[in-house]
C-alpha cells in the first residue's frame, strides 16, 4: 500500500500545526516545527491567501495526516459517516479515533500512530483476547486492547508507557499500565479530540 515516505516534520510545517508524527521528539526542543514555523519549500515564508476550496482542502489534508490514512480510506470513512445518524463531521472524527492503531497510540503503548500501526501489524496486541493485526479495526465500547504476553518486554512499548501519562490519556480509555491493558469505557466524543480540526470544512469539501 502507498505511504508517504518523506520527512514527517515537513507535514507539520505545511499544515502550520504540530501533528505529533514523530513521537517523543515532537514534545522536545528538537521539534523542527518549533524551529521553523513556516511552510517548507522555496516560498515557504510567503503568506498566500487561500481560496475557500484551498482552506477546505487543507483541513482534509490535516486530518488525513494526523491519523495517517490514505485518500481512498478517508473518503470511505466520510461516506460511512454520512450514512449513519449524527453530525457527519463529528462521526467522521469518531471513526478515525476508534481505529486500533490510534487507540494503541492514545493508550500510550506507542509514541506515534506510525509506530502503533507497525506494532499492530506485527501482532503485538489482542482485542478481547483475540489476535488483531489490522490497524483500521474499529474498537467498540467495552472492548479491551491488551499487549500480548510475549510482547510485554518490548522496549518501545515499555518506553512509551513510561511517558504516556505526560502525553495524556483520553477519558474514553482506561489504561491499566501494570497489566498492559486499555479498556474502551465509552466511544470518543468531539470534546475528546483536542486537535484543531474544522470538520465542517471537510464535509463542505466532500459535499460539492
Amino acid at each position: 500500500m502507498a505511504r508517504y515516505t518523506g520527512a514527517n516534520c515537513k507535514l507539520c510545517r505545511r499544515e502550520n500545526m504540530k501533528l505529533f508524527l514523530k513521537g517523543e521528539r515532537c514534545y522536545k526542543d528538537k521539534c523542527a516545527f518549533e524551529r521553523k514555523e513556516y511552510a517548507p519549500g522555496q516560498h515557504g515564508k510567503m503568506h498566500k491567501k487561500l481560496s475557500d476550496y484551498g482552506v477546505q482542502l487543507r483541513e482534509k489534508q490535516k486530518a488525513k495526516r494526523i491519523y495517517g490514512v490514505l485518500e481512498s480510506q478517508f473518503r470511505r470513512y466520510f461516506e460511512k459517516a454520512s450514512s449513519v445518524e449524527g453530525i457527519t463531521g463529528e462521526v467522521l472524527l469518531q471513526f478515525l479515533e476508534r481505529r486500533l492503531d490510534n487507540v494503541v497510540y492514545r493508550a500510550g503503548f506507542a509514541s506515534s500512530r506510525k509506530e502503533a500501526r507497525q506494532m499492530v501489524k506485527h501482532e503485538h496486541f489482542t482485542v478481547n483476547g483475540k489476535k488483531v493485526s489490522i490497524p483500521s479495526f474499529l474498537v467498540k465500547s467495552g472492548m479491551v486492547v491488551e499487549v500480548k504476553e510475549k510482547s510485554r518486554n518490548h522496549a518501545r512499548i515499555i518506553e512509551s508507557l513510561d511517558t504516556a501519562v505526560g502525553r495524556g490519556i483520553p477519558e474514553w480509555i482506561t489504561l491499566d499500565k501494570q497489566n498492559f491493558k486499555a479498556e474502551i469505557n465509552r466511544l470518543p466524543e468531539r470534546t475528546d479530540i483536542a486537535y484543531d480540526i474544522q470538520e465542517s470544512l471537510i464535509v463542505e469539501l466532500y459535499s460539492k
